[in-house]
């Protein structure tokens, strides 16, 4: 399967956010504990604002999955250490998307100055703690118990890759 990627755009706005409420409703990968309307797709478009974000999308256009970078802190002092976010269309995962798109967005953090990527990741994804895992990334920090989502209570858990 033929993957590209391209900016997140307002067209996007529907398949990114259905992609993202599949996470909401049926995992611990996205914190909200209720669905995103629509317009919540204006707000990923300002949190990523003037960094890379990516949509994927298969040779007839379908978009299976985005991703972005977000500055870690408005601070001027953390300008080169931006946090990751990425979310894979459910039947499409397990392909090397994933891994495509951490690459696609590293290029593009590499391109802007970003030294550091930051994953914050729910301590019951264990997915997610095994792909970072695997590329790069290395647990730098936890903040045990501080999330509840559908009843159980979890950690934060930090995961960081050096550029």
């Amino acid at each position: 399967m033929s993957i590209t990627f391209a900016p997140m755009a307002a067209e996007d706005s529907e398949a990114v956010i259905d992609i993202f409420n599949h996470y909401i409703e049926n995992s611990f990968a996205a914190y909200p504990g209720k669905r995103l309307p629509l317009e919540a797709f204006g707000m990923l478009l300002n949190m990523c604002q003037g960094y890379p974000s990516a949509t994927a999308r298969t040779e007839t256009g379908e978009v299976v999955g985005f991703g972005m970078l977000r500055p870690y802190s408005p601070i001027a002092s953390f300008a080169s250490t931006a946090e990751v976010s990425y979310f894979i269309k459910p039947g499409f995962t397990g392909r090397g998307i994933g891994k495509s798109m951490l690459e696609h967005l590293i290029d593009g953090a590499r391109m802007k100055g970003i030294t550091s990527i930051l994953a914050s990741i729910c301590s019951l994804n264990e997915d997610s703690i095994r792909f970072h895992a695997r590329n790069g990334f290395v647990e730098c920090g936890r903040f045990a118990g501080i999330g509840l989502k559908h009843g159980q209570r979890f950690d934060v858990v930090y995961y960081q890759r050096i550029l």
